[in-house]
């Protein structure tokens, strides 16, 4: 009977331990693993929007073969975010939390050391 016990304290304690180290381990490693990736993606991803933005307006205010065409090529362009979304959701499913997913996009802007003025030229959709 004192065996059961112990074999269940132990296992009780592993159960403990895995599930802590999951928790705070896992987010760790998937931001360590794929947060340069992130960055980057994220980045390729908004441009791409941009772009793909730009060219459909292009489109709608002068249908010509050479718009269409630009218009085709930022579609291609806009797999970059299918591989952003993707990447997010791995991060997602490892635990790391959309404030941290943020954190980390805020992280990239002062790497690359974006002034405030281009970061909103960037981000500003014109009409």
């Amino acid at each position: 009977m004192k065996h059961i016990l112990v074999i269940g304290n132990l296992l009780a304690i592993g159960l403990v331990i895995a599930f802590v180290a999951w928790t705070f381990g896992a987010p760790a490693v998937a931001r360590s693993l794929w947060g340069a990736d992130y960055k980057a993606l994220m980045f390729k991803c908004d441009h791409v929007m941009r772009e793909h933005y730009i060219a459909k307006r292009a489109v709608e205010h002068n249908p010509t073969a050479q718009t269409v065409r630009n218009l085709h090529a930022t579609e291609l362009g806009l797999l970059d975010c299918h591989a952003y979304d993707r990447l997010r959701k791995r991060m997602l499913v490892w635990g790391v939390t959309d404030e941290q997913l943020s954190l980390i996009g805020l992280e990239a802007l002062e790497e690359k050391k974006y002034e405030l003025r281009r970061f909103v030229e960037i981000h500003e959709i014109r009409y």
